[in-house]
């Protein structure tokens, strides 16, 4: 990856973004292997073209200084940390990864983030979820007992004014949360990951415009919007988030007419590193940047 300073930034924050990583063949993170497989391959195909910019690569920074406070505190004689793992899934694929923390008393794997409050805010674990689960079904494949996985938050975004005066805003700048893990969810996360390591498998040399175009849900897509307008008019009436609403509209008025506003793919706009490399997106986005 190439790094780019077009503020001129010192030069401790262009180290501070700078990685270092060789792909190994046929050896994938656990990161990685959460991404749909049009960016898993695109983004290791062009790695060396893809350019980034210190500017946009800002709170990578804060990550990376949260877990380094952390990961050189001394831990408790029950805990280990930055316990690293390659763990082979099938047909000579490799799965890699590394825990921030395991409690062998508690039987608990712990892992470090930065997060917006609307994480927290909006529940919204499920990502993180996998991520702890599959660190836990390799620390179960090297003879460690893993009964439960945590995250611990750090909001980057906290207002203590807020949390003065809303009671279901967070109340601290830091989150804890804790999934229990059930023998159930082991068997669904190994199939997870055996189906992912199938699919790439099967499209590790397709072609970058025949891969299959990433989900909705994976571009972060904001769901298409149907306008209710008077004939000739620019401006809508009302704008609703389903077509039957706006048909029952409609139908009030024979002057009325639809508009459909396809949803923006949130993630291909502004956060995909690899999409100069993709044709979906240099074909809905590729000259309005």
């Amino acid at each position: 990856m190439k790094i780019n300073n077009k503020l001129n930034l010192p030069q401790p924050f262009v180290d501070a973004v700078t990685r270092e990583y060789e792909y190994k063949d046929k050896q994938y993170s656990v990161t990685t292997i959460l991404k749909d497989i049009r960016e898993i391959l695109l983004t290791r195909r062009h790695h060396n073209e893809i350019e980034q910019d210190v500017a946009d690569m800002i709170w990578l920074i804060l990550g990376t200084a949260t877990h380094s406070v952390l990961e050189n505190s001394k831990e408790a004689d029950a805990e280990f940390k930055e316990e690293h793992f390659v763990e082979e899934v099938q047909n000579g694929y490799k799965l890699s990864g590394q825990a921030d923390l395991y409690n062998i008393e508690t039987k608990t794997v712990t892992d470090y983030k930065t997060c917006s409050v609307w994480k927290v805010i909006y529940n919204d674990w499920e990502d993180y979820r996998k991520q702890l689960l599959m660190y836990a079904w390799a620390f179960k494949k090297m003879g460690f007992e893993v009964d439960k996985g945590e995250i611990i938050a750090i909001i980057k975004d906290h207002s203590k004014t807020k949390a003065k005066v809303d009671s279901n805003y967070p109340q601290y700048p830091v989150h804890k949360k804790v999934f229990e893990f059930s023998e159930n969810d082991y068997e669904e996360i190994e199939e997870f990951i055996k189906n992912k390591f199938s699919e790439i498998e099967q499209f590790e040399n397709t072609p970058d415009n025949e891969l299959p175009l990433c989900s909705e849900e994976s571009r972060w897509n904001d769901g298409d919007k149907y306008a209710v307008k008077k004939e000739g008019n620019k401006r809508a009436l009302r704008v609703y988030d389903t077509l039957e609403d706006a048909e029952a509209h409609l139908k009030q008025d024979e002057s009325l007419e639809l508009e459909i506003r396809k949803g923006e793919d949130k993630k291909c706009l502004e956060y995909c590193s690899c999409c100069e490399f993709c044709n979906y997106w240099k074909e809905n986005y590729g000259g309005n940047m």
